[in-house]
């Protein structure tokens, strides 16, 4: 078996609040729970006691006490705690303090803007009440256009306090775009900036704003972070007026906020998720799993499109300060986060393995460079590390630090699997299953398999999944997205392998499987071994069926310095050695570019479906991807090959 790349010490363990939370359902239940495992198995098993304990654990603060915990088990439809009542924002602002920040701006050029947690709470009060002046009630939706920005942050909190409904995304999509999603929700009010800073340049939004605005006529009020223009109220004036922040109390299962699907196969889907649900989930994700209490500092970077940004709030639920970047994380260097990490004293920094993987190719050093020692732990995700990625790290952060890749998805706006401090980590996989998830592997059959790639699905319900998703009146698309292919079982859409010393490998999306000959294959492996070599910038695979019953598998790349015959045989060799002789492509080409969704996934599945002739209108909403040239490049060559085969 491969060696872990790190091993929780005696402390790291009898520290941890994973270790204290198996001390208190111990006693709580008679149980004897000597090891994470245990406790994993006990929350599955035992789901509604370990659901209770997590509640009672973290003294949730709640209006009415809870009866029951799980009133419908079946999925989906699963009842969590029936009649009890709280708010989201009451976790949030028992933790206030004078001593530490709720919030820190870290500016591309290196200054910050500390927001305290009587600021924090005095704006989110004042703003709260200005929007129920302007007729903001429970159930309403109010949407940002926003930055990455402690504005943000108490606009979510004020919206959420009087138990309307949030929902954002980042103002690097366009004023369409934006339109596409939060016009779909017919919001009351519209909360947003005259623009953001990105790689040393200004990039003023004031149009884009203004266009979105006038393309939502639910709207009774806006508010704009800068100089406002049109019919917009200043930041200032909505939070001039300071009233008492006082949540009201909804039921467990009311809506806190929408977030959205990517968007790239069609009109982005709006994921509905209710306060308690994410409160539970929340709590258990930031405090058990990734060890943050009330003395950290917690980093994501992030944006409000991406549900990292709902995730890295949740610091806020243990007391944590929390870091906003809405900055270039390559500018003006390489390490840019990791300067930001050493600055501000990040305990706990989350990242993607695209940013690790441009470090590395940038010959960054951060822990040479950098003071990075109030750090205890990093976590990853986006897309699966490769396991040269995480030795990269343990030899350039630290082998003291343990690096957490974490899965999971907008759906459950949360992870399956990932990390926790009592147990190991090894290279290029993910250490654990999270508490009460329980996860497993199927096979086509939807038999549970250990050891070889099968299906992700989880066999119980979780409290964050999806309430419903929005316009979906009689649940046929959520029913659809997650039920169809098991009965009762969700099934995310991955490939994954539960291991025999109880990690998780991730193998990429199952609807961008690869399958030659009837052999599955994840796109993962294939990238770990091609995108390590120096020379490529990045990789994209597909695995296409032909009209004659053929299969296509080609490999493009992005070679700055060009594709030669040698590097064709490096990658080839890399592949074979790494994966396997099966993975190595039919072809291997050289792109300008790779496409990504706007939260950093590739393009995978759409552009398998343009090469086998699929419209590209029909197929993908170029407003919801990245790098629209690279986009054009993929479509230009897919027309191309399909003339070519004709002409055969």
């Amino acid at each position: 078996m491969i060696s872990a790349l790190w091993t929780p010490t005696d402390a790291d363990v009898a520290e941890a609040r994973v270790t204290e939370f198996a001390r208190f359902v111990e006693q709580r239940h008679d149980v004897t729970l000597p090891d994470y495992a245990s406790l994993w198995r006990w929350s599955i098993g035992e789901l509604e006691s370990f659901w209770r304990a997590v509640w009672d654990f973290f003294e949730i603060r709640s209006a009415t006490e809870p009866t029951t915990v799980l009133e419908e088990r079946g999925m989906p439809g699963a009842r969590w705690f029936p009649g009890t009542e709280l708010n989201y924002v009451d976790q949030v602002i028992r933790h206030a303090r004078s001593d530490r920040p709720a919030i820190v701006h870290a500016r591309e050029d290196g200054s910050t803007r500390i927001v305290t947690w009587d600021d924090m709470i005095d704006q989110a009060g004042a703003l709260a009440g200005t929007l129920a002046d302007n007729g903001v009630r429970r159930g309403d939706r109010v949407v940002g256009y926003l930055p990455n920005i402690p504005e943000a942050v108490i606009a979510f909190l004020a919206t959420a306090s009087l138990g309307a409904v949030w929902s954002a995304c980042g103002q690097d999509y366009s004023a369409s775009a934006a339109l596409d999603r939060l016009g779909q929700l017919e919001p009351v009010a519209l909360i947003t900036a005259s623009g953001y800073t990105y790689g040393g340049k200004f990039r003023d939004k004031s149009a884009d704003a203004g266009v979105l605005a006038e393309g939502i006529p639910t709207l009774r009020t806006v508010v704009m972070i800068g100089e406002p223009s049109g019919n917009a109220s200043s930041w200032s004036d909505a939070t001039a007026d300071r009233r008492e922040l006082t949540p009201v109390a909804v039921p467990f299962d009311h809506p806190l906020w929408v977030v959205f699907s990517s968007g790239t196969t069609g009109l982005p889907k709006g994921i509905v998720h209710g306060h308690g649900g994410v409160v539970l989930e929340h709590l258990k994700s930031i405090a058990l799993q990734s060890d943050l209490g009330a003395e950290d500092v917690f980093f994501w970077y992030t944006s409000p499109s991406w549900m990292m940004w709902n995730f890295q709030i949740a610091g806020l639920l243990t007391g944590a300060t929390i870091v906003c970047a809405d900055g270039n994380p390559a500018f003006p260097r390489p390490d840019a986060l990791w300067d930001i990490a050493a600055r501000l004293g990040v305990t706990y920094l989350g990242t993607s393995p695209g940013y690790v993987l441009a470090c590395i190719k940038a010959d960054t050093r951060p822990g040479t460079d950098h003071d990075l020692s109030a750090l205890r732990g990093i976590g990853i995700t986006g897309s699966a590390m490769p396991a040269s990625s995480s030795i990269w790290l343990s030899e350039n952060i630290g082998a003291q630090v343990p690096v957490f890749s974490i899965s999971g998805g907008t759906d459950v706006v949360s992870a399956f699997a990932g990390g926790a401090r009592t147990a190991p980590v090894w290279p290029g996989e993910l250490s654990v299953p999270f508490l009460g998830v329980a996860l497993e592997a199927y096979d086509e059959t939807g038999g549970s398999v250990q050891g070889t790639v099968g299906e992700l699905v989880v066999t119980e319900p979780m409290p964050s999944m999806p309430l419903y998703f929005w316009n979906d009146t009689d649940g046929t698309r959520y029913r659809e997205a997650y039920f169809d292919a098991y009965p009762g079982i969700w099934r995310h859409g991955d490939w994954i392998t539960m291991t025999d010393h109880g990690s998780v490998l991730v193998h990429g999306r199952s609807d961008s499987t690869l399958n030659r000959n009837g052999i599955r294959m994840g796109s993962a492996d294939i990238y770990q071994a091609v995108e390590s070599l120096d020379e490529i910038t990045e990789a994209l695979v597909l695995g296409i069926e032909l009209p004659d019953g053929g299969y296509w598998m080609p490999l493009f790349v992005v070679v700055p310095d060009g594709l030669t015959d040698e590097l064709r045989e490096r990658i080839e060799s890399a592949i074979r050695t790494q994966a396997s002789p099966r993975h190595v492509p039919d072809d291997i080409i050289a792109a300008p570019a790779v496409p990504h969704t706007r939260t950093g996934k590739k393009l995978e599945v759409p552009l398998k479906r343009i090469f086998q002739g699929a419209d590209t209108a029909g197929t993908l909403d170029a407003s919801a991807v990245d790098d629209p040239q690279a986009l054009q490049w993929f479509v230009d060559r897919a027309a191309e090959d399909q003339r070519v085969q004709r002409a055969r």
